[in-house]
């Protein structure tokens, strides 16, 4: 099997000036390459340069795919909008450069069973949860500390972090994210279950105007000169988390250990693959159901003119066609149907072995027969 990876990177609070597209361009000759982005494959060679450089340097997104199984994603934010610390309490793999938090999320998939996804969708459907960890929504931190309970990272009694509200209420793009990093659908029900409803609200233009006069004059000043330098990209999500504009509920804390969400996930995934079989069953019962009636059916058909059915195995056999070959032997499957149920056997053991006599120089139709169960060497 051929190798294939695709990189994309985006850059998302600043375009990429003419000398850094110009340093891209020496690394790649064929990356597709523009103020905002740089997209590649590779079938046979490899990025020459180390994707986590690229992020420090030029990009706040960043999708990584493979064909043996190998899944990334990485997210660069501002300090300002991401403690550290913060990540670090949900054990998320990150790096801090001298103003940004650089988020770093792996999976990897060793069974071969790999779902492929359209490369040109992918980053675009995801990279949206950027700017829901920076209006301070930290579900996306949990779902990277539950990726590390699914990948047997952790120990079983360790107990988890805070809980964010709305687990059971994802967006889109995180919905697209636990996808893409294959995050189990039980796993995280578990959590879920422990996570309050997530609600959000507004801020009216009335309150936003009298919070607005109890800022500092400072503050306003300083909102005011980084807007008109053209370093205002995070300035709403900023006064925002400091409004308190974000989920009106705070992330629970933590009970429940690793090993008990394990535990559950797997209670929740047995409970569904019992579900699974019956509905399978039930299928099942129903197709042959059908079958059944559909061969009774055809049997009551052949029993009003049964000659007239011999007479179109004839034809069928004529024409020295593997094809209709298969068609008379389905025919005679259901005579041999008929002379069981009417009580005839014998009588169609013994034309069976007559239509061998006949057709003994087409092996081939022969072979059908036998591999049928019609073929017969004796009557009795």
């Amino acid at each position: 099997m051929s190798e294939y990876q695709y990189y994309e990177f985006v850059a998302i609070d600043r375009p990429l000036t003419a000398a850094e597209q110009a340093e891209l361009r020496a690394v790649s000759t064929r990356g597709r390459i523009s103020a905002s982005s740089f997209v590649n494959t590779y079938e046979w060679g490899d990025l020459k340069a180390d994707p986590r450089d690229w992020m420090r340097r030029y990009f706040d997104a960043h999708l990584y795919l493979a064909n043996w199984g190998t899944r990334r994603i990485m997210l660069r934010l501002p300090k300002s909008l991401l403690d550290p610390a913060l990540a670090a309490t949900y054990g998320v793999s990150s790096s801090a450069t001298g103003e940004h938090v650089i988020l770093d999320l792996h999976s990897e998939n060793e069974d071969g069973d790999e779902e492929w996804w359209e490369d040109e969708d992918a980053l675009a459907s995801i990279v949206p949860v950027r700017a829901e960890l920076a209006a301070g929504d930290t579900r996306l931190l949990y779902l990277a500390w539950l990726l590390c309970v699914q990948n047997q990272e952790l120990d079983e009694d360790s107990l988890e972090p805070a809980i964010p509200p709305g687990l059971a209420q994802l967006s889109g793009p995180l919905r697209s994210l636990a996808s893409f990093l294959r995050l189990d659908e039980d796993l995280l029900e578990t959590a879920a279950q422990a996570s309050a409803p997530l609600t959000t609200k507004a801020p009216s233009a009335a309150a936003l105007a009298t919070w607005v006069k109890q800022l500092p004059a400072a503050d306003k000043d300083e909102a005011i000169v980084r807007l008109l330098r053209g370093d205002g990209v995070h300035l709403r999500a900023e006064l925002l988390r400091r409004y308190g504009s974000g989920t009106a509920t705070e992330p629970a804390g933590g009970e429940r250990t690793v090993g008990e969400l394990l535990a559950g996930a797997e209670t929740l995934w047995t409970a569904r693959q019992q579900r699974k079989a019956v509905r399978n069953a039930a299928e099942q019962a129903r197709r042959e159901a059908a079958a059944a009636a559909a061969r009774e059916q055809r049997l009551d058909d052949l029993a009003a003119d049964p000659e007239r059915a011999w007479q179109r195995v004839a034809e069928l056999i004529a024409t020295k066609k593997p094809k209709e070959y298969d068609t008379a032997v389905a025919l005679l499957t259901d005579l041999k149907a008929l002379s069981e149920r009417d009580g005839q056997r014998k009588t169609f053991r013994g034309r069976i072995h007559q239509l061998r006599q006949e057709h003994a120089r087409k092996p081939s139709l022969l072979d059908r027969l036998e591999r049928a169960g019609l073929y017969v060497s004796t009557v009795s």
